[in-house]
């Protein structure tokens, strides 16, 4: 009977793969991965409540403010985290290796942004509306779209650039991606919306 090394290698390579996807799998891989960026999360949500408490001059001077705050971090998690899965399942696939002008990465990041746009514009005009119909005071739909535009769009801008880097650099020190890359934006997307909307607030007060 022939020897077949394909039979071998192919034999072999199973394996390997059965081995890669039962620790990829395993409750051990996860808990370990994720549970430090998990803590992180915790702590990152404490520090944007911080951050909010220093706000207290631009809630009393622009009614309305209060009611897109939330709205603002939920925005900003559910567009950045969903991007971070998106590039996390893409380096999985090998569709992106690297920083460069990759049509997947472009588009991952160019749609994240755009939303990013679209809903913060959104966000405005219903923060106003809703404000008024509750009964309470609003600063007006132009400033509350403005702010809103302001702080979406700049946070998507630099939490678009930490997925990126994230998702690339957890794969190539080992990690799984989708681990670690959602609630590390999650984290840090509180945290930098909430300087982006202290920001944003600051220069519609001076304009």
């Amino acid at each position: 009977m022939a020897y077949d090394q394909s039979d071998e290698d192919e034999d072999y390579e199973i394996e390997v793969v059965e081995e890669y996807i039962g620790d990829y799998g395993s409750v051990r891989s996860i808990v370990r991965e994720a549970l430090p960026f998990e803590l992180m999360a915790t702590i990152g949500g404490v520090i944007s409540g911080l951050i909010l408490s220093g706000m207290s001059n631009e809630l009393e001077l622009i009614p309305g403010l209060i009611v897109i705050t939330p709205a603002v971090l939920g925005m900003r998690g559910n567009i950045s985290c969903t991007l971070g899965s998106r590039l996390g399942s893409a380096i999985h696939m090998g569709l992106i290796t690297k920083i460069d002008r990759n049509p997947e990465l472009v588009n991952n990041v160019s749609g994240s942004l755009l939303l990013s746009l679209i809903m913060s514009f959104i966000l405005g005009i219903a923060g106003h509306f809703i404000t008024i119909a509750l009964g309470m005071q609003s600063a007006g739909a132009l400033t509350l779209t403005l702010i809103a535009v302001l702080a979406g769009v700049s946070s998507g801008i630099i939490l678009s650039f930490v997925a990126v880097l994230l998702a690339l650099g957890m794969f190539r020190f080992g990690f799984d991606p989708d681990n670690v890359v959602t609630p590390a934006i999650a984290t840090i997307g509180d945290i930098v919306s909430m300087i982006m909307l202290f920001l944003a607030a600051k220069v519609v007060l001076l304009i």
